[in-house]
């Protein structure tokens, strides 16, 4: 049985309870970064305007970057705000346990996960001090916000001195009803679009005289919302296609505004690209020879890390991991929202998804597990065993 009060809780508790919300870091990359000092890790802050970074690495041999693989540790330290304290059981940056299950805004996603990552380096370190290629950590403050100077801007400045990534360990909150059971290898492209749809304003008893943008737009919104965009593939459902807002009126019921505005969005597999998606849309809007504007969001590109063939995948790797420390395969999903993986995978990096459950992640009294959070660690230990220890070194 995990216990309460082990160096993966007490982390937790200690990160928890700093306010962090997007995109404060409220000193938790402080705390991070003086645990990784500790084990000789090189602690490069970057700030990038409101957003604090982290970029650390220790080698674990003189020859690191010439012959052996970079490991990453992703993650963040910002949280979503608490919401309705009212209704929480316990305050949200007062951690507190109960019945097994550590409370507190970020338990789940992703303070839990960043403290089993440093205490399973930790101890890692500790047992292998000398292990072939290098640790790396990549945290932000930046990644429930708008992602504009978090991890996106890390990578370039990586990427502008050649410094790469080889594979990469996520830890968002990827499982689904026990820790391990889901690996995120690779998530769904994200798009979105502000439509402004012009028509002419007048008075309702005199249509000759108005162009009415509610009328005009609805044909146009009715074939995106029905149309078939491709099948997906054995990685990836059907690309899907979703209106989030409509707006139009004056909110007088004799007149017919001059605009209509729509806001939509689509999660699209690696059939399609951004590219197609832009022009199939704005075909479609001129089949029906609409007088627009629109703005582009391109929120990230997919990505997947698949099977290899080769002694030592890193995926076949973190799945024995899981395997080892639970009992049990995990599946492989590329479901659910975006993460800041979408800025790592196209350096090149092999990029996966793990941490603990994500029932509660967003929500009003978010939780973990605290056995989950112990298992966590022990898994990201056999990670780094499994990647970064050859077997003449065991």
């Amino acid at each position: 049985m995990a216990s309460v009060d082990s160096d993966v809780i007490e982390l937790a508790k200690e990160l928890i309870s700093r306010p962090s919300i997007t995109p404060e870091d409220a000193g938790c990359q402080t705390l991070i970064k003086a645990r990784l000092a500790k084990l000789g890790f090189n602690n490069e802050p970057m700030v990038f305007h409101d957003t604090t970074n982290l970029w650390s690495r220790r080698n674990g041999s003189n020859n690191a970057d010439k012959e052996s693989p970079v490991f990453c540790f992703a993650g963040h330290t910002d949280v979503v705000p608490p919401g309705n304290l009212e209704l929480w059981k316990t305050p949200p940056f007062e951690p507190t346990i109960i019945d097994g299950m550590l409370y507190g805004r970020g338990a789940a996603d992703m303070k839990g996960s960043l403290a089993a990552m440093i205490v399973a380096t930790e101890r890692f370190v500790k047992d292998y001090p000398k292990y072939h290629g290098a640790i790396t950590y990549l945290i932000t403050s930046d990644e429930e916000g708008p992602f504009i100077n978090g991890t996106t801007k890390v990578i370039d400045a990586l990427e502008a001195r050649n410094e790469k990534i080889t594979y990469c360990i996520v830890g968002e909150p990827s499982s689904s009803h026990h820790v391990g059971d889901v690996i995120k290898n690779g998530r769904r492209g994200s798009i979105s679009a502000d439509v402004d749809i012009k028509g002419k304003q007048g008075h309702v008893a005199y249509p000759e005289h108005v162009k009415n943008p509610i009328h005009l737009a609805m044909p146009a919104l009715a074939q995106l919302s029905q149309t078939h965009w491709d099948h997906g593939n054995d990685y990836f459902p059907a690309t899907s296609f979703q209106l989030s807002n409509v707006n139009a009126g004056t909110g007088a019921t004799n007149v017919v505004p001059g605009h209509l505005t729509a806001l939509f969005n689509l999660r699209y597999s690696t059939e399609l690209t951004d590219q197609i998606i832009v022009e199939q849309v704005e075909s479609i809007l001129d089949k029906h020879q609409l007088e627009y504007d629109i703005k582009w969001t391109f929120n990230g590109k997919p990505f997947l890390t698949e099977l290899g063939q080769e002694k030592g995948d890193f995926l076949t790797a973190v799945s024995e991991a899981v395997t080892s420390v639970t009992g049990s395969s995990p599946k492989l999903s590329t479901s659910g929202g975006t993460s800041d993986g979408r800025f790592i995978a196209p350096t090149g990096a092999k990029v996966i998804e793990l941490g603990p459950c994500n029932a509660t992640i967003h929500q009003v009294n978010e939780s973990v597990s605290c056995a989950d959070l112990d298992k966590l660690c022990d898994i990201y230990y056999a990670c780094l065993k499994r990647v970064l220890v050859k077997e003449d070194d065991q």
